[in-house]
């Protein structure tokens, strides 16, 4: 018995460390020199910094759960608060620390910057979403359920609009209302701490996946960056799998790559085209994350900040988060005409915004523009999502994209692959 995990992102190393738990060590194939996928460090100017700027939640149980497994240090690795959605001088709901739902219903009484009725509007849209006995008959967009609801403008445009493009990486007027309702339930509809924000306060890479490395070496796993599987192909009921020219065999297969990797990797295995199939028809986001190096004396008026009317979607003060002075970190999310831009327009376009709507600012000293064109798949309505138990005996999947309620996000990624390696060990259960 040998059980290969093909990506070393969050999915495949909450694979590995699920495997690891119960005594099952795993070979872990990863194609890059760092750990985590799309979600992994990047070194520039002497700093770390990481491949997109990724929020975690408070309903992010098994993330949180995985992360406290293998980082001793997880409770200082992140920063923790209420949610406190700002965005800069035109709206601010804080959630105070009452029960759901009281805290959401305080909450929008409290918000700045709508009127009473879009509050109470508003109010009512979550509580009918989020009871146990709504259900949406047919999946449709977020813009047409926002319509259905009515939700005012300014919400829509303040939190509802936001709130979708972070979480589902999607444009309302293409992203799935089914998903973004289990978002919601998850949230704000949950326990008052699963609306918590957490930033971490180290890159991403060593929040969790270096940790789980050393994890699985001392529990007899390995981990093989810089291997690219190549190919998969069947052998005598087992699997072997290809890497820098060399093959090597296992009984079972956790494939964690990304959907539009996956089918040259898979090519030729009849039980899997089906797969294959499936994630070719996926569409994708980019997501840009856009690094800027101010004096360390420049600092910004809250940790995380939303903007309205801009290129950029939210900033980030690096020195509040992680000590890093005089960095701002801004994400754009989904696309739009950012594309357009070359890296250094781009950059200069956010720190005009940054100048223009928050703070004066100097020119940046340096600005490093990270661009993930194919960072999740679109989150549209009805969209077919591949299973992670495939027609192959013992070849499982895991990745955000993966058949779950959820869109793609830390969260689905580490349940897709606690759940796969679940699947492995009732396997090897019932042999």
């Amino acid at each position: 018995m040998a059980v290969a995990v093909i990506g070393g992102g969050y999915a495949g190393m909450a694979a590995a460390v699920t495997l690891a738990e119960q005594g099952v060590p795993a070979t872990v194939f990863e194609a890059a020199a760092h750990l985590g996928g799309r979600a992994r460090r990047v070194t520039f100017g002497g700093l770390k910094l990481d491949n997109g700027l990724h929020i975690l939640l408070g309903a992010y149980h098994e993330s949180l759960r995985m992360i406290r497994l293998v980082n001793r240090d997880a409770e200082r690795a992140l920063l923790r608060s209420r949610l406190d959605w700002r965005i800069h001088r035109r709206f601010r709901l804080r959630l105070p620390p009452l029960p759901a739902p009281l805290h959401l219903v305080a909450g929008l009484i409290a918000a700045r910057g709508c009127s009473i009725g879009a509050r109470l509007a508003a109010a009512r849209f979550v509580r009918t979403l989020t009871a146990p006995d709504f259900h949406l008959p047919q999946d449709t967009s977020v813009a047409n359920l926002l319509a259905v609801h009515g939700q005012h403008d300014v919400l829509a445009r303040l939190v509802w609009r936001p709130l979708c493009v972070a979480a589902l990486n999607t444009p309302p007027e293409e992203a799935s209302a089914r998903v973004f309702i289990n978002v919601l339930r998850d949230s704000l509809g949950a326990g008052a701490g699963d609306s918590d924000v957490l930033l971490a306060r180290c890159d991403l890479s060593a929040l969790f996946p270096e940790p789980a490395a050393h994890y699985l070496n001392a529990h007899g796993g390995t981990v093989l960056t810089g291997h690219t599987v190549s190919r998969i192909t069947l052998h005598s009921g087992g699997f072997d799998v290809e890497a820098r020219g060399a093959r090597s065999r296992f009984s079972h297969v956790i494939c964690a790559l990304p959907p539009h990797r996956l089918p040259p990797v898979i090519a030729g295995i009849p039980q899997l085209e089906h797969v294959s199939g499936t994630v070719a028809r996926f569409q994708y986001q980019p997501i840009f994350s856009v690094y800027l190096r101010y004096p360390e004396r420049v600092v910004l008026p809250a940790p995380m900040l939303g903007l309205a009317n801009c290129l950029a979607h939210w900033v980030f003060d690096r020195d509040a988060i992680c000590g890093q002075r005089g960095l701002v970190a801004a994400v754009i999310s989904a696309s739009g005409p950012h594309q357009m831009l070359t890296q250094d327009e781009l950059a200069l376009r956010v720190h005009s915004e940054l100048e223009r709507h928050v703070i004066p600012l100097p020119r940046p000293s340096w600005y490093r523009v990270i661009a993930e064109k194919r960072a999740t798949f679109a989150c549209t309505p009805g969209l077919e999502r591949p299973p992670q138990r495939t027609p192959l005996a013992n070849f499982f999947l895991a990745g955000d994209y993966t058949l779950a309620d959820y869109p793609a996000t830390i969260e689905a990624a580490v349940r897709s692959g606690v759940h796969g390696a679940r699947e492995v060990l009732r396997s090897l259960n019932t042999a």
